[in-house]
């Protein structure tokens, strides 16, 4: 006889947040909701939102049933159905993106559509609704995540950069994928077939199972999942931020929550380097400690809330600052500028490239510039290198040994004193699986496709030592991301931009300043342009400190807007 398997009884917390994610509004509620959008009956099997489609609205259900249709490749939960109370959509309503899956009336219905813009309007002004609607829409998308469900199927290696690099992306941006290894699936060899996929082609990301991108960048890869709003060219914008780093996601947070228009450009993902970190425990208010990504995140969803559209996966190539309104060109072939009275830029900084010759065979295969859970997977019960001495690799360094056999952690000073905060050099004192290596730097890297072995020298007459060690991860130095500027400001010695007092009459003489006050505290050599965080010559380089920026920037962005 075969044994009926049961589903085991969830417990009370996560049935609790069950509750959160598909709540059921009051008739109270729903009258608030009411004026903000049209009344309306669906017919039996009438469909709503097909995949693929932009999200535009959200259904609430007055009477009848909902359903998402469950794609075939969609393992996991039950899939919810939204009956009387319940509403529609998930985190990708806020950033106008596109639906995951098909939602379609199973019985007939009555229902209230709310546009995305009154659905906006509505989070705005109603706390209690504001509440209910971005607990549900993030807590369905993390659901999407840990199922794995969602509009990508990507197919590729651990061991290929491209494969990392689009993982990265698709998830430091939060969005829900299935990752195929093409190297242990047994069923890969069909899906290649399926596709028509080369080996060439790796890898290959597979958008709502129809379009098929082939060794695509980071850029048709967000174009192909709608990520980015439609931006109108023609109008000027109220400010442009450059850079979703901790300072360019607070200058965003308080200018749209102050009314400004703002549109902020990414090149990668939110957060920056910051978004990088698995464990942030000194930022005020996170005594437990939060994550880089989770931050981000939040920062992010807080933006969108308050109407700031944010492109993704969009470099800024070249800043016109002839004329007024400035002109921000973004780096697709095609596109007329973007429009804005005033600029905040923070572009961040860059880890400094380790010196050596072949360094970029490894990139993504073995050397790694970010140290997160989905790189930690990849050196489980390994031994590795960690290159660099201030917090984000002591953070790297306590995180990754949770899992790793052995962390070797590589510096070029005498110790850590000067550059890392005293609570991570106690825990890497006392963690068995950390073995500090001072006035050490790699001369070598060899393997073949994916890094095998590491070269240091220890001490400049030192001989170098050869060490099986198949994952490197580096974060060491800062360079400024000042190149696109191409001479538009003045800039420090090295690259990083200068603002305020920082900057000299000769400076300001050179630059055409034009008004009879000088800059601002964090203004450049060119009114109505700001530098915050991490790019700004003298700052400091902490989350908080970089957040705070943002916000005075903002306040004295509306001080220029009034000139």
């Amino acid at each position: 006889m075969t044994a009926t398997t049961v589903p085991p009884t969830p417990t009370p917390a996560a049935a609790a947040r069950q509750a959160e994610a598909f709540p059921r509004l009051t008739a109270a509620q729903i009258a608030r909701i009411e004026p903000h959008g049209r009344r309306r009956e669906v017919q039996p099997g009438e469909v709503l939102g097909e995949p693929g489609e932009p999200v535009t609205r959200i259904f609430v259900v007055v009477s009848g049933r909902l359903d998402l249709v469950r794609p075939p490749r969609w393992v996991g939960e039950e899939v919810p159905s939204f009956t009387e109370g319940m509403f529609t959509g998930e985190r990708s309503i806020l950033a106008g993106g596109r639906f995951l899956a098909r939602i379609q009336a199973s019985t007939p219905c009555e229902v209230i559509e709310v546009l995305r813009a009154d659905l906006l309007t509505l989070i705005q002004t109603d706390s209690e609704l504001s509440d209910i609607f971005l607990r549900a829409f993030i807590l369905r998308r993390l659901q999407l995540i840990d199922q794995g469900f969602g509009d990508v199927l990507l197919l590729g290696s651990n061991h290929c950069q491209g494969s990392l690099h689009i993982r990265e992306f698709l998830t430091r941006n939060g969005h829900p994928y299935k990752f195929v290894d093409l190297d242990t699936d047994a069923d890969s060899q069909a899906m290649l077939d399926q596709f028509q996929v080369k080996a060439g082609d790796i890898p290959v990301v597979i958008c709502r199972g129809t379009l098929v991108l082939r060794n695509p960048t980071i850029q048709q890869v967000a174009d192909c999942l709608g990520l980015n709003p439609t931006i109108d060219r023609t109008a000027v914008c109220d400010l442009v931020v450059i850079g979703a780093g901790p300072a360019g996601l607070g200058a965003a947070v308080y200018a749209a929550s102050e009314g400004l228009n703002v549109v902020m450009i990414e090149g990668n993902a939110p957060g920056g380097q910051a978004g990088t970190s698995s464990r942030i425990e000194n930022y005020l208010g996170f005594p437990l400690g939060i994550s880089g990504q989770e931050l981000a995140g939040r920062a992010y969803d807080q933006a969108q809330k308050f109407g700031a559209k944010i492109l993704i996966a969009r470099k800024v190539a070249r800043l016109d600052c002839s004329t007024k309104p400035y002109r921000v060109q973004c780096s697709e072939a095609t596109g007329d500028p973007l429009l804005t009275r005033a600029i905040i830029i923070a572009s961040g900084v860059e880890y400094r490239r380790l010196a050596v010759e072949n360094l970029s065979r490894f990139e993504g295969a073995g050397v790694y510039y970010a140290a997160t859970r989905m790189e930690a997977q990849l050196c489980a019960d390994e031994e590795i290198a960690i290159v660099g001495g201030a917090n984000s690799a002591g953070q790297a360094a306590v995180f990754l040994a949770e899992t790793a056999k052995r962390v070797h952690v590589l510096i070029r000073s005498d110790g850590l004193a000067q550059t890392m905060s005293r609570y991570l050099i106690s825990r890497i004192e006392a963690h068995s699986r950390i073995e500090l290596h001072t006035r050490t730097e790699i001369v070598g890297l060899e393997g073949n496709g994916h890094l095998e072995r590491v070269a240091w020298r220890s001490g400049r007459s030192g001989a170098a030592e050869t060490h099986d060690i198949r994952h490197v991860f580096t974060m060491t130095g800062a360079e400024p991301s000042t190149k696109w500027l191409a001479g538009c400001l003045a800039l420090d010695a090295k690259g990083f931009i200068k603002t305020g007092p920082a900057l000299t009459a000769d400076e300001l003489v050179a630059a055409n300043w034009p008004l009879r006050r000088g800059p601002h505290l964090l203004e450049t050599s060119l009114p109505g342009v700001f530098a915050v965080g991490d790019v700004r010559s003298g700052s400091t380089k902490r989350v908080a400190s970089a957040v705070g920026e943002g916000s005075i920037a903002v306040a004295t962005v509306h001080q220029v807007l009034a000139e």
